[in-house]
């Protein structure tokens, strides 16, 4: 299971340590925040432990009413879970009773100054990313038009050269060579690169290039949406498909399931051109608009 430590979260949203400084190499492991509240009541039948705990103005507010007595009931039933850590937003005070249970527990107290719907919404975001499964495939990963396009095909086929004719045109490289799929959700795949190749382009007959120092920043970002599984193959003369629309098809990546497209190449194919058309006319089916329905219905009329 992937996990990330306490202090990797403290420097990204370069939070304020108040306690704990010593146990920030605790491990998160769920990708969601909680917001405890029954809980300071004495409700514990779902409490999920496992989660960043943050503590906003409600909570907070609700805990200075208490009697000290009260308060550190209600507190010392929470931190005995041993939750990875607490979040305190909207940079409040008044936390002596809160920062002593977390030293005596060894659980990291932070603060933030942001305010908690938006701190909520940056860490769950950034939680789901770093904590999503992923796995890792051989192809080119591309921006083409807004649409994230997954580019595969045997070693020598022309990914690497397609993808830099898109490039010129105006589009993004996001990946090359080894494409990092992220799964967000059951119909969500992120693709990325894995850091050491990032804005790098293997041409044959060329070598690396770098594209953003070739292109500029317009020619690269970091991470895009999966849209479509383009696969590049050999021209095969008796299996070209010139249906007026093909029968839809899919791959899957951790079970997420991604419209698949073949096209086929030959000398004079303008393959970049055909990935253009393919990524545009699966927005356009996005929108409800379908260039068969169209066309069978002005036969209609005839």
């Amino acid at each position: 299971m992937k996990s990330i430590e306490v202090q990797e979260l403290a420097e990204k949203f370069s939070l304020e340590v108040l306690a704990g400084a010593d146990k920030l190499d605790r491990k998160i492991l769920k990708a969601r925040a909680y917001r405890p509240g029954l809980e300071f009541v004495g409700y514990f039948d779902f409490f999920p432990q496992e989660h960043v705990q943050i503590l906003g103005k409600k909570e907070i507010t609700y805990l200075h009413t208490l009697t000290e007595a009260e308060r550190n009931h209600h507190i010392g039933n929470i931190v005995k879970y041993h939750p990875p850590c607490f979040v305190v937003t909207s940079d409040q005070g008044g936390l002596k009773y809160l920062t002593k249970y977390c030293e005596e527990e060894g659980i990291p107290l932070l603060r933030t100054k942001v305010l908690t719907a938006p701190f909520l919404g940056m860490l769950d975001a950034y939680l789901l990313k770093s904590l999503a499964p992923e796995i890792s495939v051989h192809g080119v990963c591309l921006n083409v038009s807004g649409i994230g396009i997954l580019l595969r095909g045997k070693s020598g086929v022309g990914k690497s050269e397609t993808a830099h004719t898109l490039i010129r045109r105006g589009h993004r490289l996001v990946a090359d060579d080894i494409v990092v799929l992220k799964k967000l959700s059951s119909q969500t795949l992120l693709g990325s690169h894995n850091e050491k190749t990032k804005e790098f382009l293997a041409l044959r007959s060329v070598g690396l290039v770098n594209v953003v120092r070739l292109y500029g920043r317009k020619a690269f970002q970091d991470e895009t949406r999966i849209a479509l599984d383009i696969e590049l193959t050999k021209w095969r003369d008796n299996e070209l498909n010139n249906d007026l629309e093909l029968e839809p098809r899919f791959t899957e990546y951790m079970d997420v399931r991604i419209p698949h497209i073949e096209i086929q190449l030959q000398p004079g194919r303008d393959a970049a051109g055909l990935i253009e058309a393919a990524a545009n006319n699966w927005y356009l089916k996005q929108q409800g608009y379908s260039a068969v329905e169209e066309f069978m219905k002005r036969l209609e009329f005839e």
